[in-house]
């Protein structure tokens, strides 16, 4: 899986999201996360066909909604999601949240498709430890990702150390915050050092804590300067800084109050 990709969470189903996908792949994008609750799968599928690279070099990601969750319901949504999307296989399939009751038997109908090979990799979002522990006594096959809100703001240490020692790849949603990091003293500070924009602090900060990131975006000038964040380097020092900024706060909701 690429350690870069394109969000389209709130991106309009359409021209709009078809132009997202087509001018991220165009730029070098490899990876495209989607979610059946994003209503947009139609759009990404088409965009991604529209690209005209095959699709075997593309890394696809849906979510099943927490409406769906339950065994069999799962099984349904996946059917729909990948009917919209116009393809033979998923690259990743995750639990979007926790749904209290029903996430492990949710998670156990990926385990299935994994097993037929209808998705490549199964994993979760939005899971806590103790979400994590639960599911590891019942589960066959380890999620290999954990999708979750982390940025700058929200640096979640404990969730962090512990999907690394259970070799969980974490992945950052709203790595930007909503936007809300852009203005960051520190963070412009930072990048003038650099010549970057607060935003490619931000991502490259991700990609040196190991991080999976998949910043949202529609406009074609900033889906091209989000990825150029492969050419510089934090020192150890900048990285630092950066963490310091945490202060335990989300633009989202808790996965134990949703």
């Amino acid at each position: 899986m690429p350690g870069f990709g394109l969000g389209v969470y709130k991106v309009d189903e359409g021209d709009t999201v078809i132009r997202a996908v087509r001018t991220a792949i165009e730029v070098g994008y490899r990876s495209i996360d989607t979610a059946s609750f994003y209503n947009n799968e139609r759009g990404v599928g088409q965009g991604v066909r529209e690209s005209g690279i095959p699709r075997e070099e593309i890394f696809i990601t849906s979510k099943v909604w927490n409406d769906e969750q339950g065994y069999e319901s799962t099984l349904r949504a996946f059917e729909q999601s990948i009917e919209k999307l116009g393809l033979d296989y998923l690259d990743l399939y995750l639990v979007h949240w926790p749904v209290s009751g029903k996430y492990i038997e949710t998670y156990l109908a990926l385990e299935k498709l994994y097993k037929e090979g209808r998705v490549r990799a199964i994993g979760v979002s939005n899971f806590h430890v103790h979400h994590l522990e639960s599911l590891l006594k019942d589960c066959s096959v380890k999620p290999v990702i954990n999708q979750v809100e982390y940025h700058p703001h929200l640096t979640q240490k404990e969730l962090k150390n512990y999907c690394e020692r259970e070799n969980i790849q974490l992945e950052s949603w709203s790595p930007l915050k909503r936007g809300k990091l852009l203005t960051e003293p520190t963070l412009i500070e930072v990048g003038q050092k650099y010549g970057k924009s607060p935003a490619q602090v931000i991502l490259r900060w991700n990609i040196q804590h190991n991080v999976i990131t998949i910043p949202k975006s529609t406009s074609a000038e900033r889906i091209k300067e989000n990825a150029t964040i492969f050419d510089f380097v934090l020192s150890d020092e900048d990285m630092k800084k950066i963490d310091g900024l945490n202060i335990n706060d989300r633009s989202g909701s808790n996965p134990d109050d949703f």
